[in-house]
């Protein structure tokens, strides 16, 4: 999916809007100092990077992502906002060569979910941390504890094309198990490995039409919309559109969800 499941997000503000209270939360943790370099995974357009940079105002923030829609627009975006010490590259942290321990601080906004080989990927961003540098991420919980993948998936299911609404490609909540995560990041480097728990809300727009608009550019809605018969489709998109509705409140349409902020060092 696009959006809530930390996909690479398009060049839009939508993203951003979105986990706007997730940001609070991330900012708050980092806790970056004035000289801190730091290392973006799966920047998108960029608002992490550059809020790392601001805050890193002696140092330098380097963002990275696979996207490059979404690498085109964090340039933009910092050409026209700044700040002067942002960076931004394409590239797959599973396999970019790195500087070899250049960074303070990893961070990540749902972008460490979709690797290939997780091993392999932290093991190749902790090369990159100095000795007791520190890797800060937010990850999904669990789906069945995230309001927005019940409803989006439910909605799908019951327009009768349970097939179509069976999860595909990348898993967004990969790293949802805080037991496999543990011994994941311990085997690539990694030691004091902690979770918290983040309860926030989604945003997905200003009015259901935004919202439902937002929710069909996901990844597993058009593809399983793909899959089922125009008449399964349009039933599909009549329940999205009220499960939607039921969550319109006065500043737009907002999901439950549940996230896990991990945070570990470089042994």
């Amino acid at each position: 999916m696009r959006g809530a499941t930390g996909d690479h997000p398009p060049p839009t503000s939508g993203y951003d809007a979105e986990l706007r209270r997730h940001d609070e939360v991330l900012r708050r943790a980092v806790g970056i100092r004035l000289r801190d370099h730091v290392l973006d995974i799966g920047c998108g357009t960029g608002q992490t990077t550059r809020d790392a940079a601001r805050a890193a105002g002696e140092g330098s923030a380097l963002g990275v992502d696979v996207s490059a829609p979404a690498i085109t627009r964090a340039r933009e975006l910092a050409r026209t906002e700044g700040p002067a010490n942002v960076a931004f590259e394409r590239a797959d942290a599973q396999a970019h060569r790195f500087p070899q321990e250049r960074f303070d601080l990893v961070i990540s906004r749902f972008g460490t979910m979709f690797f290939d080989d997780p091993g392999a990927a932290f093991t190749n961003i902790g090369r990159a941390l100095r000795p007791d540098g520190r890797l800060v991420m937010m990850v999904w919980q669990a789906g069945e504890l995230n309001e927005w993948d019940v409803s989006i998936r439910g909605s799908l299911a019951a327009a009768e094309a349970p097939a179509a609404g069976a999860p595909g490609g990348p898993d967004p909540f990969s790293l949802a198990d805080p037991p496999a995560v543990r011994e994941l990041l311990r085997g690539a480097g990694f030691t004091d490995v902690s979770f918290a728990d983040v309860h926030e809300e989604v945003h997905y727009g200003p009015d259901v039409a935004a919202a439902l608009d937002w929710v069909r550019g996901f990844t597993c809605t058009s593809e399983a919309l793909k899959r089922m018969d125009p008449a399964a489709a349009a039933r599909a998109v009549r329940n999205l559109r009220a499960a939607l509705a039921a969550h319109l409140g006065d500043d737009g349409v907002r999901f439950d969800s549940r996230a896990w902020l991990v945070t570990a060092r470089r042994s």
